[in-house]
């Protein structure tokens, strides 16, 4: 019998050199008691309780490890995680602690292989690893191109490496670094091989890491990636993105990058042509990508013209951008982007590699046909009508007429059609027929649709107007939706300020009064909507008043006992938004105005599945008599499903029965 330190076991343990003593569980695995991984022997085995197995190099771990990669504090050997962690990961090969682990008060965990195997390749001890080269059947078959390094973190693909029993894999060049190094980075000390405690970012790429090991200079509070290391060391870097090469600068102090007007470390990138100092990751930013907020291409230049831009304020973020370093713009429109906001997220953007392809033509209107003298197209052809449209600028001779495209009442600027009952907003018609939305899970750009029934994938929203729809997933986004989701400047009669679009602010709507996550504010003043409110239409029609309902911002009117919506009779909130009618004195909370199906027009014609009805069915809107419902039996009191053929009448709710969740299924367009 061989003794050992059986710490956290209060028996003696017997070594067992033959593989044919060990005593499997019903799955036919022996796992080590200590560090969770299946047992091979050499290991030691319980006396008394033949279940308790530790491998030999857990059994012989010591209670306290000083660590030559952590040299100021020692590793102390705990039987579990500290009571204080909801999750315990290992510093070094990134998994989750759940048994024994070596643990310091700085915060650094380890399994107990992992402190052991970084201990032996701290000492140069490297007889228990293997040399396995590239073809071997570890690489193909379990590890796989995407494995990396546990040193360095890079791929494995490039280089030959070790891998002991435990699946550690470190490249050879990273198995045999130098314990010490100088390095021209940092004169001071030399710098030496450790465990990134500190969370330090490195001074080369400023990028913070966590995993694997660094050299760094503990008074001086500096770490460099190994990989940066020898990256450094060549001084010159070319780049095929950028026409001349970059020269590595040590400085004595942080600058400011020409390419994205961040703040660096004291390492730095220069090309002395241009005369601009850079990010090592900036010398390789890519000089047009295509970005899912914006519909045109976007070029870096590293100084811009003031006076180019009317407006200086990044669409993403809304804060201004410096024209005196790098950014992102538009040369088709006044857009502008931080390179940080840009490249924010990998899904977001592509890198256009043929920098001579020209930006495709995204307008819906296929062709002008009259201008004015304003410079206005006054007849023009759109692709979601078959005859020419009319541009009109008189809004009150149509107050009962809806744009097709966005099914708002017409309030502005509008195209028309003179030879049946077509109108268009002027915005609507300026439309592209494809967009880039940030907010669509696909990758791919939507395309404008029309005439289709559809659940809007945003708001949820029945409709039969414009639309963009996804060719990948065939989702829908309703137009009121992608214009209140723009990023960019917008404006809103309820507010004198100009409000944008912040995707990630979450606060209270004051037109509803509910909590988001994302809202158009104000800068100026503590104003904010959601994009529903935002999309609400100006005036709208009820059948409880003849009149047109305005949207109303407040409510003047002191007398408490006048705070009820007309439509429901109960109680509304003063100082939400509501629709009022000056001449009749009526007040309606929105949602009571605005109905369950506000974008379905009637008399739109809907083919349903056969086991549902026979015919096809047309939206209607009953006001004078309410005939029931052939599914439930209720009084049709709004829009419903009609059968002109038949006494056949439907609530769009009992369709759902049908399983009219998303129309999958039910509609035949």
């Amino acid at each position: 019998m061989e003794e050992s330190n059986n710490y956290g076991h209060q028996h003696p343990l017997l070594l067992i050199l033959n593989q044919d003593q060990l005593i499997h569980n019903q799955s036919g695995v022996t796992h080590c008691s200590r560090c969770g991984a299946e047992v091979s022997v050499p290991c030691f085995c319980c006396v008394e309780h033949r279940g308790f197995y530790l491998h030999k190099a857990c059994a012989d771990a010591p209670l306290e490890l000083n660590h030559p990669f952590h040299p100021h504090h020692p590793l102390v050997l705990l039987q579990e995680p500290p009571s204080s962690y909801t999750r315990c990961v290992c510093d070094f090969c990134d998994k989750t602690c759940e048994k024994f682990i070596y643990h310091c008060s700085c915060g650094l965990d380890f399994h107990i292989k992992c402190a052991l195997f970084t201990f032996n390749v701290a000492e140069n001890n490297l007889k228990e690893l293997d040399h396995v080269a590239l073809q071997h059947p570890l690489i193909s078959t379990e590890l796989g191109d995407v494995s990396k390094c546990f040193g360095c973190r890079e791929p494995l693909a490039k280089y030959t490496h070790f891998s002991p029993d435990c699946r550690f894999n470190l490249h050879e060049k990273c198995a045999k670094l130098p314990f010490k190094l100088n390095h021209k980075c940092h004169h001071k000390h030399p710098l030496t091989l450790q465990f990134n405690s500190e969370r330090l970012s490195c001074k080369i790429c400023e990028v913070t890491r966590r995993r694997g090991f660094v050299y760094g200079c503990s008074p001086c509070k500096l770490v460099v990636h190994i990989e940066c290391v020898s990256e450094s060391l060549d001084l010159v870097v070319e780049d095929k993105r950028h026409e001349h090469p970059f020269t590595l600068l040590l400085r004595g102090s942080s600058f400011i990058c020409d390419a994205c007007g961040i703040e660096g470390s004291c390492a730095s990138y220069i090309c002395c042509t241009c005369n601009i100092m850079v990010h090592k990751k900036c010398t390789s930013l890519p000089r047009i990508i295509k970005s899912k907020w914006h519909d045109h291409r976007l070029f870096h230049k590293y100084f811009l013209r003031r006076e180019d831009f009317r407006v200086l304020d990044c669409i993403m973020c809304n804060c201004e951008v410096s024209t005196e370093y790098g950014s992102y713009y538009c040369s088709e429109c006044d857009v502008i982007f931080h390179v940080n906001c840009a490249m924010k997220n990998k899904n977001s953007y592509e890198i256009v590699e043929n920098e001579d392809e020209e930006s495709a033509d995204v307008s819906a209107i296929t062709k002008v046909l009259e201008w004015n003298d304003a410079g206005e197209a006054t007849v023009i052809e759109h692709i979601t009508h078959i005859h020419h449209l009319t541009l009109s600028d008189g809004v009150g001779e149509y107050d009962n007429k809806c744009c097709d495209g966005c099914l708002l009442p017409i309030s502005d600027s509008f195209y028309y059609c003179t030879q049946c009952d077509f109108f268009l907003h002027k915005v609507c018609v300026e439309l592209p027929k494809v967009k880039q939305v940030w907010h669509h899970r696909c990758r791919s750009s939507l395309v404008l649709t029309s005439n289709e029934v559809f659940r809007c994938v945003v708001c949820g929203y029945l409709s039969k107007a414009f639309a963009y729809k996804c060719e990948k997933c065939k989702k829908h986004t309703c137009l009121r939706c992608i214009i209140a989701l723009t990023p960019g400047t917008h404006t809103c009669l309820g507010h004198k300020h100009p409000i944008f679009l912040y995707t990630e602010n979450r606060g209270g709507c004051v037109a509803c009064g509910c909590d988001f996550n994302g809202l158009l504010r104000c800068k100026d003043c503590d104003f904010s909507l959601d994009h529903k409110c935002f999309s609400l239409p100006i005036t709208s029609q009820h059948k409880s008043d003849e009149h047109l309902l305005s949207l109303t911002y407040h409510d003047d009117n002191s007398y408490s006992e006048s705070y009820f919506c007309d439509v429901c009779e109960e109680r509304r909130d003063p100082n939400l938004w509501f629709y009022h009618c000056a001449t009749c004195d009526t007040s309606a909370h929105v949602n009571c105005v605005f109905g369950i199906h506000p974008f379905l027009k009637p008399g739109y014609i809907i083919k349903v599945r056969k086991d549902i009805h026979e015919h096809p069915l047309t939206v209607v809107k009953k006001i004078y008599y309410y005939p029931n419902c052939s599914k439930c039996g209720e009084p049709c009191l709004d829009l419903t499903l009609e059968c002109t053929g038949c006494n056949f009448i439907v609530h769009f709710t009992c369709l759902q029965q049908f399983h009219f969740f998303g129309l999958g299924g039910l509609l035949w367009r």
